[in-house]
């Protein structure tokens, strides 16, 4: 942790001057024909009763990840072994659940890529390509990853990177239809999240508040993929007929002088989504604002509905019923798009009906689902914007943390004190468990923002972010953490944690076998007493994972997957693992006695030495690397390279050439964006000296 702190530090310090497997088993058993043809509303809900299979993204309607299989347990989990694995064939991250029916399992890799695969020997039985264009990968903040599939009477259902809804036919891999889910092309949209199937109807939100795009989610047929229904999660454009009352309300909540449908306004519906039939109430978590600024995208104030917020729709209509805004005026990149998990608690001696929720501002949150009702709040991990919340559930915020007229540690950060990794949650426990986290960030509003304007030392202006913020403009003073955090909702307290050598540490799963799995950062897959927080069995997985796992009983036997794979928006320049191996799917058995696949050695080589450049150029080449460079390769020399490499470690014969890697470039094919017409040669130079410049200072002398 020490030496994460030391770079991540020193790395800040330099924007100061910026102003800102092949198949092991052996099963006797082919898989099924019927290709998932079974699951619908009533197979959802009759599987949670013993949850045999893992239908859904969150394994049930109340998205617990709570698992009722119990034969691996405390007694014999030190037994696990590895029953098979298999290559996704992936170099960037993977996130997602796989999900398990009739002896298949269904998992997406990196650029949406879909496999289908054996659950018995780990062989594929198909893979769909939808062919993203690498080229735009630069269209999403946070890698080019995906969380999932839904399934429903037959058909796989992708969201894929650039926009696209896409069914497939369980059986073949084949397209049954597909949905372009873009109102607007020339704004940068992406999918990156699990769709859910609810009532006949796959739902899908989409990603790109950075960029400056207005959020909403829409509801398509699952036979057909006409559309239903959609809502929009913000007001447009005042001088146009609302879509619904809900948007008339929200506008109230907006300062028109600040022009905010200009930038979309933001709210974009990225992760997570609940269902509960019994209320007929989707419930779905909205984005931050876009801007980031509250004083530039609503110079007057206002809570800006509805950001940041759980909102309650009819899954019939899309029409809205209710909302909770978790925080109002959002200021900090504080999305509510984090995995919520739907429970029954006894509070004061009464049964209620409510979610559990830990967004990204660092407080866990119950509140009644029936209604929306605040019911508690209380930080998990420290938090310096507010002191708690009051009796009627609005912050109580510390003034200074708004008003960013310095630079000043956003503690959390816009990273969020839990992500998207999913928790679980254990009804015989009554534990929640979730990922925690801090990464260091300080943030300071740009007074002189303009939509759309690319200015040096804005980050990533150049690739269409628009914050209204710099990023440290100073060094940080807070320090990284990262933590596996067991909480009891009940008392709003923590009841056990575990703390792990990095932030961005995978999701939970949690079983009646009295267990917690996680994977971590540094490259593990581990299984704690889910009372205690005892750790109970470890294997290494050749790559960070930020995924959650999940479980399912097949021929009698309970298997346990995770799908490996290190990425995400930290993943992208910063690891914490020695090794880099590609994405990867692991399921493990009692018993099992497969060889794990070779495991590589990350690569850092030496820092980049004898590039001639001129040193007048370092301080305007810093803009530049900020504006274009820094959230992919990270300092060059400081960061260590995630699953894109760090510019300070590169052979200088590459960065001699730079020009010809940035214009059309051949790593546009695995992502690499063209900076045709964004960068002049003279700009290309001035990006030389910063990264060789860089290496010369912080090189051992």
């Amino acid at each position: 942790m020490k030496r994460l702190s030391t770079a991540l530090t020193l790395g800040f310090a330099l924007f100061a001057a910026a102003g800102l497997a092949a198949a092991q088993g052996k099963g006797s058993a082919e898989p099924s024909k019927t290709a998932a043809g079974k699951v619908d509303g009533a197979f959802i809900r009759s599987n949670a009763a013993k949850t045999p299979d893992w239908p859904s993204y969150g394994l049930d309607y109340a998205e617990t990840r709570y698992s009722r299989l119990d034969q691996i347990n405390t007694g014999n989990v030190k037994e696990l072994g590895l029953a098979w694995s298999y290559d996704l064939e992936s170099t960037r991250g993977v996130e997602a659940t796989p999900l398990v029916v009739d002896g298949i399992m269904y998992v997406t890799a990196s650029w949406s890529v879909v496999h289908a695969i054996d659950a018995r020997t780990g062989k594929r039985l198909w893979s769909f390509d939808p062919k993203v264009d690498r080229s735009k990968g630069y269209r999403g903040c946070c890698d080019v990853v995906n969380r999932g599939v839904a399934l429903y009477q037959g058909k796989v259902y992708v969201g894929a990177y650039d926009g696209r809804l896409i069914a497939l036919d369980a059986a073949t891999g084949k397209v049954a239809w597909e949905k372009d889910t873009l109102i607007d092309h020339a704004r940068s949209y992406t999918i990156t999240g699990a769709p859910r199937v609810v009532k006949g109807k796959v739902i899908i939100g989409n990603g790109g508040a950075e960029y400056g795009v207005r959020g909403y989610v829409t509801a398509y047929d699952a036979a057909t993929g006409a559309q239903k229904w959609r809502w929009f999660t913000v007001p447009g454009d005042p001088s146009k007929p609302f879509e619904d009352e809900s948007m008339k309300k929200a506008a109230a909540t907006w300062d028109p002088t600040g022009k905010y449908w200009e930038a979309g306004g933001g709210g974009t519906v990225w992760d997570t989504m609940a269902f509960d039939p019994d209320l007929n109430l989707l419930y779905i978590g909205t984005g931050n604002g876009s801007p980031w600024a509250h004083s530039k995208r609503s110079p007057k104030g206002g809570d800006n509905l509805y950001l940041a917020s759980i909102v309650a729709l009819d899954p019939d209509t899309g029409k809205y019923k209710w909302h909770y805004q978790e925080t109002p005026g959002d200021n900090w990149d504080y999305t509510s798009t984090q995995p919520m998990i739907l429970a029954d608690l006894t509070i004061d001696g009464k049964k209620r009906k409510t979610i559990l929720h830990a967004p990204k501002n660092g407080f866990f949150f119950v509140i009644d689902r029936t209604d929306g009702k605040f019911i508690s709040a209380k930080n998990f991990v420290d938090v310096n914007w507010a002191t708690g919340y009051d009796k009627n559930g609005r912050p109580i915020e510390v003034a200074a943390a708004r008003a960013n007229e310095k630079p000043g540690d956003s503690v959390p950060g816009p990273f969020g004190a839990h992500n998207w990794h999913p928790m679980s949650f254990n009804p015989q426990t009554g534990l929640a468990y979730l990922p925690a986290q801090h990464i260091p960030l300080n943030l300071m509003d740009d007074k002189a923002w303009k939509f759309n304007e690319n200015a040096p030392g804005r980050p990533h202006a150049a690739l269409g972010w628009n914050t209204a913020m710099f990023a440290n403009a100073e060094p940080p003073k807070s320090k990284p953490m990262g933590r596996l955090v067991a909480w009891d909702p009940v008392a709003q307290k923590e009841a056990w944690g575990v703390e792990h050598v990095s932030p961005w540490n995978g999701g939970t799963l949690t079983t009646a076998g009295n267990l917690v799995f996680q994977g971590t950062a540094d490259g593990r897959m581990v299984a704690y007493n889910a009372k205690t927080g005892e750790k109970l069995w470890e294997t290494p997985t050749g790559t960070g994972v930020v995924a959650a796992p999940m479980t399912f009983m097949m021929d009698g036997k309970q298997y346990v997957s995770i799908a490996a794979g290190w990425g995400g928006v930290y993943g992208l320049a910063q690891r914490a693992s020695d090794r880099q191996g590609p994405g990867t799917v692991y399921t493990f058995v009692v018993g099992g006695k497969a060889p794990m696949p070779a495991f590589v050695d990350a690569k850092v080589g030496k820092l980049v030495a004898g590039v001639k450049y001129d040193p007048a150029l370092v301080t305007p080449g810093t803009m530049l690397y900020v504006s274009n460079c820094v959230f992919c390769h990270g300092v060059p020399g400081v960061d260590r390279g995630g699953n894109i490499p760090n510019l300070g470690y590169m052979d200088a014969a590459y960065i001699e050439n730079l020009d010809k890697f940035i214009f059309k470039g051949p790593a546009m094919a695995r992502g690499m964006p063209d900076f045709t017409g964004k960068l002049s040669a003279e700009d290309v130079e001035k990006i030389k000296a910063f990264i060789q410049g860089t290496a010369d200072a912080i090189r051992p002398k």
